[in-house]
């Protein structure tokens, strides 16, 4: 386990996963009127849980283009299942997307403040305060 790992822990990991659920949605919404375009999302307690596990095993890959090995995947994208279908086959529902980036940007916050009052807490750690 490297140094910084010890000190911020998941932190850097949650907010990586946060910003890449932010371009999903973000795409969702930029795509709302795009015919055939599919809404994706992320399983983020699945992303989280190997981001985790990452920490506690380094990761085998030599290289990020590497094939990953056997139970090693990257969770990918979840489509999302429409409540009503479009006759396009656009599968973007704009009240639902708002919702998601809404709460992403409000954990995507909280985590910013957890990392940051970490942060402040070793900076007066190391003035002696």
């Amino acid at each position: 386990m490297q140094m910084i790992d010890r000190v911020f822990g998941v932190s850097p990991q949650a907010l990586t996963l946060r910003s890449q659920r932010f371009e999903m949605l973000s795409a969702n919404l930029a795509n709302a009127d795009t015919p055939g375009y599919k809404a994706v999302d992320m399983d983020f307690r699945a992303a989280m849980t190997q981001a985790q596990q990452q920490m506690v095993r380094p990761q085998a890959q030599a290289h990020p283009a590497h094939i990953p090995l056997a139970g090693e995947s990257s969770p990918g994208k979840l489509y999302r299942v429409p409540v009503q279908r479009s006759l396009d086959g656009n599968t973007v529902e704009t009240e639902q997307e708002h919702a998601a980036f809404m709460d992403n940007a409000i954990r995507y916050q909280a985590s910013l403040n957890f990392l940051d009052e970490r942060i402040s807490s070793i900076k007066r750690t190391l003035r002696g305060e």
